[in-house]
Parts: structure tokens; C-alpha cells; sequence
């Protein structure tokens, strides 16, 4: 039985290192976009996918994946200073549970980093179908456009597509805000009981034809429904 402490490292000198060594490229502001980048994106594609099955169930979900997250943050908190490897997640798994250990979970991620382009551009090109009303029909060009967009950036560099996340991040944040300011508004506004509205409106008035008082003080969905073709 294969045990992990079997597992060895081949010793090298410094020009090993030398030959391999990472460019800084992401500033502070890059991580903040590629982490923030990603959470709004869940808003305005997967979650909405969530909620249209209801808030129970979503929030179990959430609960459940927050819980995980939370335990995965926690261990790469303490392995990362530990273990300052530059496999990531393969090569703690490879240090605590052995090659085939690491193999799997290093398989695990190809396949997570295979699929999550594969589901944004899906939605891009889903929102750019419905902006542009091309319909169902041309969802592979806007994949296939989407795609050789994005590779392209990181062919050109990976300085580019931190600046371009930076850019649609910010674009992003300021709709969902925008979004959920008039949504709260407007949910206020719809709370407000009908003998304030009323107030607020001002008493609706209809005239006759010799300029008598017909009917004064109706209700609120007919008060503006008033003061609207008065100022239209």
C-alpha cells in the first residue's frame, strides 16, 4: 500500500528556479476584480437559475456551499504558508495523500478549469443573443466568438486580461447597484399604504362639463392614474 510519507522531491540548484521564476502581474485591484468579478457573475447568471426554484432551496444550497468555502479558505490559509508549493491544490494533496492522491485532484481542477469557460461563455452569449435578438439558433457563433476572444487575451498576455477584468468588473458592479437601488425604490414605493399615497398625491379631482366638482378623493391606483395623464 502506497503511504504519502513516500513521497520524494527531487533536490535542485537555484538556476532551476532562476529559469522559471513568475512576473508579477496582478496588483491589488486585480485580485479584488478577479474575486469580486466572479461573485457578481454568479448574480447575474447561476443564482438567478437558483431563485426560479425558490428561496427555500436556495438558501439551503447557499448555506451548505458557504460552510464549505469557508473550511476550503481555512485550509489553504494554513497549508499555503506550510507548504509553499506552486501546485496549489495538486500538490498539497500529493504531499498528504500520496501521487495517486495529488493525480486526482489535479485531474479534478483540469476539469474545473475546462468547464467554468465553457458556462461563461454560455451566459455571455446568452445575454448577448437576447440583447441583440438573434435567438437560439446562432448561440454556436456567439460561443465560438466568445471563446477565441478570451484566448486570445491570455495568448496577448495575462496583463491584458487583469486590466479587462478590472474594467468589466467596476461596468459590472455599478449595473448590479444601479439594479438593486431602483429595485429597492421601487419596492418602497409599493409599500407605502394607499391613504399615504393619497396624501401625497394630493386629493384626484374630475371636472364636469360647466366646471362643477364631479367626484374628489379617489383611490390610489385612480389618483395616479390621474396626476400621470395630467402630466402627460
Amino acid at each position: 500500500m502506497h503511504k504519502p510519507t513516500d513521497t520524494n522531491y527531487a533536490k535542485v540548484d537555484q538556476s532551476y528556479f532562476d529559469n522559471r521564476g513568475l512576473k508579477r502581474y496582478a496588483g491589488v485591484w486585480s485580485l479584488w476584480a478577479l474575486g469580486v468579478g466572479a461573485v457578481i457573475s454568479g448574480h447575474f447568471s447561476g443564482w438567478n437559475l437558483g431563485l426560479a426554484n425558490g428561496w427555500g432551496s436556495m438558501f439551503v444550497a447557499t448555506v451548505i456551499i458557504a460552510i464549505m468555502y469557508l473550511g476550503l479558505c481555512f485550509s489553504l490559509a494554513e497549508m499555503s504558508p506550510a507548504l509553499p508549493h506552486t501546485g496549489g491544490a495538486y500538490s498539497f494533496a500529493r504531499t498528504a495523500m500520496g501521487r495517486w492522491g495529488g493525480f486526482l485532484t489535479g485531474l479534478s481542477e483540469n476539469v474545473e478549469y475546462v468547464l467554468t469557460p465553457a458556462v461563461i461563455v454560455y451566459f455571455i452569449s446568452s445575454y448577448m443573443s437576447g440583447i441583440f435578438g438573434t435567438g437560439t439558433a446562432t448561440l454556436p457563433l456567439w460561443w465560438v466568438g466568445f471563446y477565441v476572444v478570451f484566448i486570445g487575451l491570455n495568448i496577448v498576455g495575462v496583463e491584458l486580461s487583469f486590466k479587462l477584468t478590472l474594467v468589466v468588473t467596476l461596468l459590472a458592479l455599478t449595473a448590479s447597484s444601479t439594479i438593486s437601488v431602483v429595485t429597492c425604490l421601487s419596492f418602497f414605493a409599493y409599500c407605502i399604504p394607499t391613504h399615504a399615497r393619497i396624501s401625497l398625491l394630493g386629493p384626484a379631482v374630475t371636472t364636469s362639463g360647466d366646471g362643477g366638482v364631479e367626484h374628489e378623493g379617489v383611490d390610489s391606483l385612480n389618483a395616479i392614474d390621474f396626476r400621470m395623464a395630467g402630466n402627460a
